[in-house]
């Protein structure tokens, strides 16, 4: 088996209400920047072992699916790299 890491990235799809997101675009315009839109996002890092990236990719999206994010109103991201 070999070590990798798994980064999920979860946001919310667009059209939900992301009012973390909302307040910091409204703060960073106060102080002077201009952007058409700002989306907030929660980023994991899981370390697990698996027979092939392929392998560590489909255990990491089953545990978004099943815990990290609610595919309702989340979009979310699977990146694997092996650790050394």
């Amino acid at each position: 088996m070999t070590g990798y890491t798994a980064t999920v990235t979860v946001r919310l799809k667009q059209g939900v209400l992301d009012p973390e997101a909302e307040t910091t675009k409204q703060a960073l315009e106060r102080l002077g920047f201009e952007l058409q839109g700002l989306r907030s996002a929660d980023r994991f890092e899981l370390d697990l072992d698996a027979e092939s990236s392929d392998s560590a990719a489909e255990r990491a999206e089953e545990m978004t699916e099943r815990l990290l994010a609610n595919p309702t109103i989340h979009d979310y991201d699977v990146e694997v790299e092996a650790r050394e």
